[in-house]
């Protein structure tokens, strides 16, 4: 059985914009929507709700509901949208979701469950998976979980997603459903055990290539939510380290190849910062992002952003090219020896508010005077290598 990879359905977060952004960054994902409510495939705007830009990855519809009828039209409009398969959500844990008797609340209904599997399989000739959770409020034990999983089994469903973690639908908000009820992993693997010859998924708390790794040895694919949400670049390293893929476009090629799309949408009527609000985390991590994160807020995450200043987002007098010179400077920063850095931190505050090229001379001087005096001749060797590739990037450079 093929192992995968792949990104969990989050509301507000996985819509189709979502879905082709991340897409730029990794071609062996796996995709699955944000969840549709069954009654609105069926009485809303089919196209709006459906259709997304068709990309290689495979992508899942998951769909919520409780009405047998309903969720098996449901499959049957959304059969012709370029979906791989379509997922019932047992799993979300969210009061108004509860109150429309679908998500978690089911896992107390497995017979209703089971009815609506078989109307959804019935319906259409995709596949039919579930996602769902071990268990919910004081119900916590693997019985029920391996009971839950063969009557959807029997039913027709054929990949079983767990969050490895149960439900507590009076207690807990959605956000701290995912936090406070502890991890059981080992429940998980329990269920593979019992079930060898189904494709069996684990997802909750992943947020490493290492707990992929991990997890992948003992089940046939994990699913991960917020960390890559929040770090959408994470995917790069899924492609080097668990795909064996160095064929990764950078940041900015990711942003330079999602500007046509935007375009397209927004003449669509589609507004920018829909799409936009989707990018800010993707510098996550790197110096320079806390720039990029302002300039979005203040230009692009607004209900009325202006359009035209996306074909000017990696210009060199903005982003791109303030990350490229600070990079440079702080892999400068961390070759010198510790006797030079105090300069290097002065350095940094003043080249944010004067002239980049005068400041990096002084620099320069001070940081070899310093190594001279202490006759440190690995760092002024470091000092005298970067000069030249430091130096073209202030002669290039706008002033401030």
């Amino acid at each position: 059985m093929i192992k995968t990879v792949s990104v969990a359905p989050m509301m507000d977060c996985t819509d189709k914009h979502e879905i082709y952004f991340l897409s730029l960054i990794s071609k062996n994902i796996h995709f699955y929507s944000e969840m549709i409510v069954a009654n609105a495939i069926i009485r809303g705007h089919r196209d709006k709700l459906l259709s997304f830009k068709k990309i290689s990855n495979p992508v899942t519809l998951q769909v919520g509901g409780s009405n047998p009828n309903e969720l098996a039209e449901a499959c049957k409009i959304s059969e012709d949208y370029g979906y791989k398969e379509i997922n019932l959500n047992l799993g979300c844990p969210s009061k108004k979701v509860q109150k429309n008797k679908f998500g978690a609340c089911l896992m107390q209904e497995p017979n209703l469950v089971a009815k609506c599997i078989e109307a959804m399989v019935k319906s259409t000739k995709l596949p039919v998976t579930i996602k769902t959770r071990i268990g919910y409020n004081e119900v916590e034990n693997f019985e029920f979980l391996k009971s839950f999983i063969q009557t959807t089994k029997e039913a027709g469903s054929q990949k079983f997603i767990i969050h490895a973690r149960k439900a507590l639908l009076k207690k807990l908000s959605p956000k701290e459903n995912l936090n406070i009820p502890p991890l059981k992993y080992e429940y998980v693997y329990q269920l593979k055990e019992q079930f060898k010859n189904d494709e069996v998924i684990i997802n909750g708390g992943i947020k490493t290539t290492e707990d992929i790794k991990r997890h992948l040895s003992k089940v046939d694919g994990v699913m991960i939510g917020r960390a890559v949400y929040h770090s959408p670049y994470f995917l790069a390293d899924i492609e080097r380290d668990i795909f064996n893929n160095n064929n990764i476009p950078t940041r900015s090629e990711v942003m330079e190849k999602l500007i046509p799309y935007i375009q397209e949408e927004t003449a669509k009527g589609v507004q920018l910062n829909h799409i936009m609000r989707h990018t800010v985390g993707l510098f996550h991590g790197q110096n320079g992002s806390r720039t990029w994160k302002q300039y979005l807020s203040k230009n692009m995450c607004i209900r009325d952003a202006d359009l035209q200043k996306v074909n000017h987002i990696m210009d060199q007098d903005n982003f791109g090219y303030t990350l490229s010179v600070r990079n440079t400077l702080f892999n400068f920063y961390n070759g010198c020896c510790r006797d030079t850095s105090w300069f290097c931190c002065r350095f940094i505050w003043y080249w944010r508010r004067i002239n980049y090229r005068a400041n990096f001379i002084l620099y320069f001087w001070f940081c070899w005077h310093r190594a001279y005096l202490f006759n440190a001749s690995s760092s002024r060797n470091v000092i005298w290598n970067n000069y030249s590739n430091i130096n073209s990037l202030c002669l290039n450079s706008p002033s401030t």
